[in-house]
């Protein structure tokens, strides 16, 4: 190492947990504070309600999910206040011309939270008394469930954004008044006790799978996510990614990937992704060489893949469990591969467009060693296992997840950089719980959506009108799917994105003949798409602010660098082999087809390999990548999968020819 080198070292950026601004404010015994209190007081109260109900069980389900949108409500309320930035922001300033605002804001808060109240009391009053009265409801009842719908659309306003009210509202319309619509949507209206009765009094409206799973799965393994990155686990990904790939051809996007991938899988979002780790690699790209709009783009889409990539996926992939009726466990191993696929993607194009632009290696003086690494952080690991392991053997994933958390603590203590203190172990219970803020809500708006769509019987229309507008081929009603699920993707999350199309159109192609787990599985990668699609791509654009590179091509490149994400979908659902359906050898087999083909595409794409390709040598990648993504068991004009696969490789191999010679050594320099 030269004189005025240091090791590359990440930094990690923690959350602010409301006990760490209590320690900022603590000198200041001001109105600010003690909201902080109380939003400490309650964060930290359900999650160890969460963990209790855990090891005990869930008391009465509707009483026990009332309980949860309450808390989660109120905390939205304090987190997300009217006309104000934060619950920091002061809520009167002298000679400050927007008092009143603010003041109004303050009282409207407060109202809020005591209809918050009011509701949930009324709820678990007698609860029984109150569960008998389905379909023979009071007047009280009516006005009651009216409150909470509109309580829960104005908590989707402040933590999940107004695109998802104005679905929740259009669907709600149109139960109660459909036959003021025209068209597709014209048919009887509604009745608003009715209404009331499905979405407040049942278990088929806000209170539905949705809510049910955020209450149970989500919170908790939420929660074992923000222990672990409290216990500096997030630093442990980035430095062995570093120390791994650092010093290969395009390390630092390597790095990037591998790091981003690994650190995705605990985080709760891409965008937060993004901004840790993205603060630390897309300098550390640009600095070796890679272009600010493609290194943003690289942070960006290895981020954005956290969320499919097991054991630990998005929130959806715990309600795509309860849909299909099956343990947690079958979802992540029908994940496993596409994640592997998509990751390698872009590892591949990191590697092309290193080649391609001659970008360095990192000296391996700068690289942190590697057995250093594992030795400071490789016990947390463990915990990672503890999950996966009682996952296989048959715990549920609320018991899995239990014991996960359990196992985190334990393991943090092994080693003093992990270790942590009381306030840090709070602190990430609390971090837990208000990374759940969100993602709950959406769950009870995506509730309101189901529930009108179910009372009004516009899920089993639409389901038939969109085969027939496909013209019941298969290719155009998955393409029908991809552009609802991108649409909706830009203003609501992954998880409301894929509950709306799982209510709507995911029957329609189960009815078409697709396994459900394909099915499903193809509305929740086009859910996560829309972090990286134009023209809201929030990953994409968190990664454009840090590289300081115009955001919309910055877009446009995550795009072409995750394109695997969005073929990924429409291999498996030809190919169920890929979601490890089937014969074992033939999953196997259409991985390093589909592997090859990703390669070839990479190539196509990039024009490069050992050297510039021209344009028929770029459409010879592309067609030969087409070749290798068939299915191996399928006839195409009675040529069988597995000879146009092998046409697919012949083509590859005339590339090498063309070329001068093979390199598949992702790793060698140029």
């Amino acid at each position: 190492m030269t004189k005025g080198q240091k090791k590359l070292v990440y930094n990690e950026v923690k959350e602010f947990s409301f006990l760490d601004e209590l320690i900022v404010w603590s000198k200041e015994k001001s109105f600010t504070y003690w909201i902080i209190v109380i939003c400490s007081w309650l964060s930290v109260s359900l999650a160890f309600y969460h963990l209790f109900v855990a090891v005990y069980g869930t008391p009465e389900g509707r009483s026990f999910r009332s309980v949860h949108l309450s808390v989660m409500m109120i905390l939205a309320v304090f987190i997300y206040p009217l006309f104000r930035q934060s619950l920091k922001d002061p809520i009167f300033i002298v000679n400050d011309k927007n008092n009143f605002l603010r003041l109004a804001g303050f009282f409207y808060d407060l109202l809020i939270i005591l209809m918050i109240l009011f509701v949930q009391l009324w709820t678990i009053w007698d609860i029984e008394t109150f569960t008998l009265r389905y379909g023979d409801k009071y007047i009280g009842d009516i006005i009651v469930g009216s409150i909470l719908l509109y309580l829960v659309l104005d908590g989707t306003r402040r933590a999940v954004g107004w695109a998802m009210v104005f679905v929740a509202v259009f669907f709600m319309m149109h139960a109660l008044f459909a036959h003021k619509f025209f068209g597709f949507f014209y048919g009887p209206p509604t009745n608003l006790a009715k209404y009331i009765d499905t979405l407040f009094m049942t278990s088929d409206g806000i209170f539905g799978i949705p809510l049910y799973v955020a209450s149970t799965y989500i919170v908790l393994f939420i929660i074992f996510g923000g222990i672990l990155i409290r216990s500096g686990v997030g630093r442990f990904f980035v430095d062995l990614a570093i120390a791994l790939t650092g010093h290969r051809t395009g390390g630092p996007a390597k790095a990037a990937v591998v790091a981003s991938g690994m650190t995705g899988t605990v985080y709760g979002s891409a965008v937060a992704n993004v901004v840790t780790t993205g603060s630390f690699t897309i300098p550390l790209m640009k600095n070796y060489g890679y272009r600010a709009k493609f290194a943003a783009a690289v942070e960006a889409c290895a981020s954005s893949g956290g969320q499919i990539t097991p054991p630990i996926m998005g929130a959806a992939a715990f309600i795509m469990a309860e849909f299909l009726e099956a343990p947690y466990s079958y979802v992540i191993l029908a994940a496993i591969i596409p994640a592997f696929l998509y990751f390698t993607t872009i590892y591949f194009m990191v590697h092309v467009e290193a080649e391609k632009h001659g970008i360095e290696k990192i000296d391996k003086s700068m690289l942190p060693n590697i057995f250093e690494v594992l030795r400071g952080g490789w016990h947390m690991l463990l915990s990672l296992v503890v999950l996966m392991g009682l996952l296989i053997y048959g715990y549920t994933a609320m018991k899995a997840g239990f014991w996960a958390i359990v196992s985190v603590i334990i393991l943090s203590f092994f080693k003093k950089n992990t270790r942590m203190s009381v306030v840090d172990l709070l602190g990430a219970f609390e971090s837990g719980i208000k990374s759940t803020v969100p993602v709950t809500i959406a769950c009870a708006c995506a509730g309101i959506i189901i529930g009108s769509v179910f009372v009004s019987g516009l899920g089993l229309k639409f389901t038939q009108s969109v085969i027939e507008l496909s013209g019941g081929m298969l290719f155009p009603l998955l393409c029908l799917t991809a552009i609802s699920a991108i649409i909706l993707g830009m203003g609501m999350t992954t998880t409301a994105v894929y509950i709306t199309v799982a209510a709507l159109i995911v029957p329609s192609l189960i009815q078409s003949g697709i396994i459900p787990v394909a099915a499903h599985m193809f509305a929740f990668y086009f859910g996560v798409v829309s972090t990286i699609t134009p023209p809201v791509a929030l990953a994409s654009f968190a990664g454009a602010a840090i590289a300081k590179s115009p955001p919309m091509s910055t877009a446009v490149e995550s795009s072409k660098v995750g394109i695997a994400k969005y073929i990924v979908p429409f291999a498996f659902i030809y190919n169920p082999s890929l979601l490890m359906e089937g014969p074992i050898l033939i999953s196997i087999y259409s991985l390093c087809s589909v592997l090859l083909a990703y390669w070839c595409m990479t190539l196509g794409l990039e024009g490069w390999f050992n050297g510039p390709l021209n344009i028929y040598k770029r459409l010879i990648s592309i067609v030969g990548s087409i070749f290798l993504l068939i299915p191996p068991l399928e006839t195409i004009y009675e040529v069988s999968g597995f000879i146009i696969n092998a046409l697919g490789f012949i083509l590859l191999t005339l590339i090498y020819f063309l070329q001068g010679k093979l390199n598949f050594n992702l790793e060698s320099s140029k």
